[in-house]
């Protein structure tokens, strides 16, 4: 179920129907087909090559599809020019004019819209204090750290009270603890405004922690498109499996919708297969006790900060992740037997 921004009224659909693009023999989008409902925050993740960028600049009007539709707010965008998409971007590189100001940088897409100096002074002191930037609004881009920078070019991006905003790997040219505390703003101030956001990014944690929906993409097709828990908890496919958070391969037997493995069975998604399988399950949800007639070896205990991990080589030679509390770590050590045992998770399973 998608759920949309509480300003969702404020925000307006956006729909690409069937883009294909190609560059030589590379299908970049493959009958690529995403709906956005008003107001709603969309990620879109996958390994690179996988077309999540090209999607953002065919919306944006940057490239041309080969095919297919583009609709915002139910007009056909298609052959429009960008400038006519009334579109607010931000990219990986902040691209604010260094001889201007952050407040200058701010009022120049309304400058260019010919709006008054006083209706671009208020609208600039407001978006700066939106992105908690009012304080550094007579600075240039030298005297601001990378942070502050992209935050100047998403106020710069919203100033316009543009109908989309485009985010392309905004954060990524930003150290961690920066990357998370601008991703939360940006969320927060997406909620606050309502505008209808793509947000393309190869971290997954970012995408899971701020979208409404995440969608999975591959070879210009997406694999799946969920919220962030179903994504997470029940995977459509091997691929969105493997591809989102970590995940354990380990041979087992399926009959139904139950699969066996370390000497326990586990529920099965849809769409699983059956007879000699892969089973597919998360390293939280197999479960791990010092025993020495157990049936598997611990090879390390590593220590993650709120939690740990260790990781076991089962008696018939396959390497098991698990997912522990911290506080559990010294119970187990290199060359202890213990014994793994798969919780009553669903898990997925694919054919050998």
């Amino acid at each position: 179920m998608t759920v949309a921004s509480p300003n969702a009224a404020r925000g307006v659909a956006v729909e690409l129907i069937g883009l294909r693009r190609t560059y030589g023999t590379v299908n970049a989008l493959d009958s690529f087909d995403l709906h956005l409902a008003p107001g709603e925050f969309v990620a879109l993740l996958g390994p690179s090559g996988c077309g999540k960028t090209t999607a953002l600049r065919c919306l944006a009007g940057l490239e041309d599809p080969d095919a297919g539709r583009i609709t915002i707010g139910g007009r056909d965008v298609t052959a429009l020019p960008t400038n006519k998409r009334d579109l607010g971007m931000v990219f990986q590189a902040y691209s604010l004019f260094p001889h201007m100001t952050a407040r200058q940088n701010v009022e120049f897409g309304l400058e260019m819209r010919r709006q008054d100096k006083a209706t671009r002074a208020k609208r600039a002191g407001d978006m700066l204090d939106l992105v908690g930037l009012s304080t550094q609004a007579d600075r240039y881009a030298h005297q601001m750290s990378g942070g502050q920078q992209q935050r100047v070019a998403l106020a710069r991006a919203l100033a316009i009270s543009p109908q989309v905003l485009l985010l392309d790997e905004p954060l990524s040219a930003l150290d961690a603890k920066v990357r998370t505390q601008l991703r939360d703003e940006i969320r927060r101030i997406q909620l606050e405004v309502g505008t209808t956001t793509l947000f393309v990014t190869h971290d997954q944690e970012e995408a899971l922690a701020v979208a409404d929906r995440v969608g999975v993409m591959r070879a210009g097709k997406l694999e799946q498109l969920a919220a962030p828990l179903e994504l997470y908890a029940r995977p459509a496919s091997a691929f969105v499996a493997d591809f989102i958070g970590l995940t354990n391969r380990l041979r087992g037997r399926a009959t139904g919708d139950r699969a066996e493995i370390l000497g326990g069975s586990v529920p099965l998604l849809p769409g699983s297969g059956s007879g000699d399988v892969e089973v597919l399950i998360r390293p939280e949800h197999i479960d791990v006790t010092p025993d020495a007639d157990g049936n598997a070896s611990v090879l390390s205990a590593s220590f993650l900060g709120a939690h740990g991990r260790v990781t076991a080589t089962t008696d018939a030679g396959e390497q098991v992740l698990v997912q522990v509390p911290s506080a559990s770590l010294p119970d187990f050590s290199p060359g202890q037997r213990v014994r793994l045992t798969p919780r009553g998770d669903a898990a997925l399973a694919v054919a050998l």
